[in-house]
């Protein structure tokens, strides 16, 4: 049985890589997209001509699709992941940007309708792993900071990896604090704080995604890093999504969970 899929956000740079994948999977195909900015030419976005192109949630009808990806903006996306989740659509979620208290709403709206979903801050098979590893060393390493870079059109800051990273040190991290006394003599210049652990976002044209997790101790230094040259990195991370979302009852936040 074809799994049908509705591409959120299917005329931008991730979009396309979406619907570029679907085409080519056995069993899956796109049979409509969401975008405010669309225009109604299926073929120009690589749709199939009976494609169905929404400009906004109100034009989607019930039982439109089976599956939900999502590639749009941090305004819209709970919005979207709700919609899906109470039309009784399986998200798999790439936009970040949606606060922890939203999420946990969206996954009991998921548990109460008994729908399954992704949330993944990374579908990088390499971001998967630089957290996991990343968790693992901040037993030993509680000194640590985090830098993220990316393209100079992202939204938001700092990126959900890097965030979802942060909060994955913090659960295996003896508490630390270093310097408690320390001045900025410039506003913010030692970035973001998640928990004692400061995060720094760049935003140059140029790069795609990128992090390092730099951990410090006595006389030695540990760096994990990836990096994100093009966005089909992300492909990989997807079609495992789109393969096992029918097997998950809620919705489940981190790709690691679900390898």
């Amino acid at each position: 049985m074809t799994k049908k899929v509705l591409v959120a956000g299917f005329t931008g740079a991730m979009g396309q890589k979406a619907v570029g994948l679907v085409n080519k999977l056995n069993g899956f195909e796109v049979v409509a997209g969401l975008s405010p900015i669309a225009e109604n030419d299926p073929e120009k976005y690589h749709l199939s001509a009976d494609a169905k192109i929404f400009k906004s949630l109100d034009e989607i009808p019930d039982h439109a699709a089976d599956i939900w990806i999502d590639f749009t903006t941090p305004k819209a996306v709970y919005d979207n992941v709700k919609f899906a989740l109470t039309h009784h659509i399986s998200p798999v979620v790439g936009t970040t940007g949606m606060t922890d208290e939203q999420e946990a709403e969206l996954i009991k709206i998921s548990q109460r309708e008994k729908i399954g979903g992704l949330i993944a801050p990374n579908f990088g098979m390499s971001a998967v792993l630089l957290m996991k590893f990343a968790k693992e060393a901040a037993k030993y390493f509680p000194d640590v900071e985090i830098i993220e870079m990316h393209h100079a059109d992202k939204k938001d800051a700092p990126s959900g990896t890097a965030l979802s990273t942060a909060k994955m040190i913090a659960e295996n991290r003896p508490a630390h604090q270093t310097a408690p006394d320390e001045i900025e003599t410039l506003k913010n210049v030692r970035g973001g704080d998640y928990q004692g652990i400061k995060i720094h976002s760049v935003r140059l044209p140029g790069y795609i995604a990128h992090e390092q997790v730099l951990f410090g101790g006595p006389g030695e230094a540990l760096t994990i890093r990836q990096d994100s040259f093009d966005r089909g990195s992300f492909m990989g991370g997807v079609k495992v999504a789109l393969e096992k979302v029918d097997q998950l009852n809620e919705l489940v936040v981190g790709l690691e969970n679900i390898l």
